[in-house]
């Protein structure tokens, strides 16, 4: 069996979650790339070619000229489309690649809800270029959110108070990303959640989901994410309903929504496994073999109708942020243990030695605290306990 990944930089969730999950069921990886070296270097085993991933026209070429494929994957954001289009090509399982399409243009998502009746955002674009004063003569709601249309990870995304905010936000954006058309909508109320699926066209799992605690505005960094093994069934139903007119139901799916006097309203839907070792973590909690499911469903598989995930756990995700620009001067190492019957996983994400910038996303985070048990109290006691013990010093 060959299954080809696209991909763009290595990640954590290739790494230790779909590349020791197809060896175990014995699938043959290719990796598809644009930066073939970096892959090479993280995976001297896996057979990794070069290619533009970004164009599925030269993703079915790459294809077409190297081994029949028997599932085309991709577990990144910017790939979706380009991986679904290209599965289809060769008549493979994929997911539909206008679902993928929507669900990464926020633009296109936020008038597809609408359409179909399933929820209405105020919402207006900006082409790349496009002068922000035009703005002025819309009836924008305030405060609003400012973020690139088609952007991942917070990066970018930026709550305006009021007609010269927004301008501002937009004019600092465009100078970043001159090329990015952005999304102005307005801002949903209440808490924060994600909803974790996986389907297989005909059955689709509820994995649980997380509470995502956020850094003050008006940035949206996901500072903190704590199981939930089960929201409320209304809720759950309302944001199924979203996906459902979205046309999302095949493989993983990450979704984050917001709950404000009852009402579910999605954020935005990352078609994919849930990221930033979250999904570590949900296979780790749940006792399931969540990496080798989803990449049967792209082989045709079709799921169990009963996972038999775990439902007597709890965990916690924590990433440490850098609070300013400078040189990473020490930090903890990684570390594995137990304490109070908690396991505690951390794994830096900077090097010492590394300079950043301060970028108000998830590109500032430092490491990754995975801590579970059975008892959400003592979770949040011994992480509480294990960071405020670390020292990470940043030097200007």
């Amino acid at each position: 069996m060959r299954l080809y990944l696209l991909a763009l930089n290595p990640t954590d969730s290739v790494t230790e979650g779909f590349l020791p999950a197809a060896a175990r069921l014995g699938i043959d990886v290719t990796v598809l790339t644009d930066q073939p070296r970096s892959h090479r270097r993280t995976y001297p085993d896996i057979e990794v070619l070069e290619c533009d991933v970004r164009d599925f026209r030269a993703v079915i070429t790459r294809l077409a000229t190297h081994h029949t494929p028997d599932a085309v994957f991709t577990n990144s954001d910017h790939l979706q489309t380009q991986a679904a289009l290209a599965a289809d090509y060769f008549g493979l399982p994929a997911k539909p690649w206008q679902a993928a399409l929507r669900t990464k243009d926020k633009a296109h998502m936020r008038r597809h809800l609408a359409a179909a009746g399933a929820d209405t955002v105020w919402s207006t674009e900006l082409a790349a270029g496009q002068d922000p004063a035009q703005l002025t003569g819309l009836d924008v709601p305030f405060p609003c959110v400012v973020k690139p249309r088609e952007g991942v990870a917070s990066e970018d995304v930026v709550l305006a108070e009021g007609p010269e905010d927004l301008l501002l936000r937009c004019k600092e954006i465009q100078e970043r990303r001159p090329e990015a058309a952005l999304v102005v909508e307005e801002y949903l109320p209440g808490e924060l959640y994600t909803l974790e699926t996986l389907g297989d066209g005909r059955v689709r799992h509820v994995l649980g989901g997380f509470h995502t605690e956020l850094s003050a505005p008006p940035y949206f960094i996901e500072e903190r994410m704590t199981f939930v093994t089960a929201h409320p069934e209304p809720v759950v139903g309302q944001v199924l309903a979203q996906l459902d007119a979205l046309g999302v139901g095949f493989g993983a799916c990450h979704t984050e929504f917001v709950v404000h006097e009852g009402r579910a309203r999605i954020i935005e839907v990352n078609y994919r496994a849930v990221g930033d070792q979250c999904d570590l973590l949900l296979a780790q909690l749940l006792d399931i073999p969540l990496f080798e499911h989803i990449l049967r469903t792209h082989l045709g598989e079709p799921l169990p109708a009963d996972l038999g995930a775990r439902t007597d756990v709890a965990a916690r995700l924590d990433c440490p942020c850098a609070d300013r620009a400078g040189t990473l001067t020490s930090a903890p190492a990684a570390a594995e243990l137990v304490v109070d019957g908690v396991s505690l996983t951390y794994r830096p994400i900077r090097q010492v030695g590394e300079r950043h910038d301060l970028y108000h996303t998830n590109r500032d985070y430092l490491g990754v605290l995975r801590a579970t048990g059975t008892d959400q109290e003592t979770i949040d006691r011994v992480a509480d306990d294990f960071l405020a013990a670390q020292r990470w010093e940043i030097t200007p």
